[in-house]
């Protein structure tokens, strides 16, 4: 029986995809699609450094600082199939949609691209 896949390898996976896609989908830069390290298991000392520079429960894996269709870029919370959201992140993606964000919750990395793909072939926001 194989070890299920974890959302750390799901979202390695986005990550090596963009290095190669990101230039074919109109972005120049690669650093437009960065990680915000929030999660994983640390300890308390680690932990409380992280939380007064800024560390936010429900803070989402994923942020693409690309204006498409109306919103100022997307944020991808990643989960293992059959993950679920907890309440903190919940409400993190409903402030930032009402902020004009694009949010999403991807459970695989082939759902993560073809979101990232989707939403790069939004129009450029006016101005962008």
């Amino acid at each position: 029986m194989s070890k299920p896949i974890s959302e750390s390898q799901i979202q390695r996976a986005v990550i090596r995809w963009w290095g190669f896609a990101h230039r074919g989908l109109g972005v120049a830069s690669e650093s437009r699609l960065f990680s915000i390290p929030n999660g994983g298991k640390r300890s308390i000392i680690t932990a409380s450094i992280m939380k007064a520079e800024g560390a936010r429960k429900g803070a989402v894996d994923l942020m693409l600082l690309v204006p498409r269709g109306g919103y100022h870029g997307l944020l991808l919370e990643m989960k293992r199939p059959g993950g679920q959201l907890t309440p903190e992140q919940k409400q993190f993606l409903k402030d930032h949609l009402d902020d004009g964000y694009g949010t999403a919750v991807c459970f695989t990395s082939e759902q993560a691209i073809n979101v990232i793909t989707f939403y790069l072939r939004l129009p450029a926001k006016p101005g962008a």
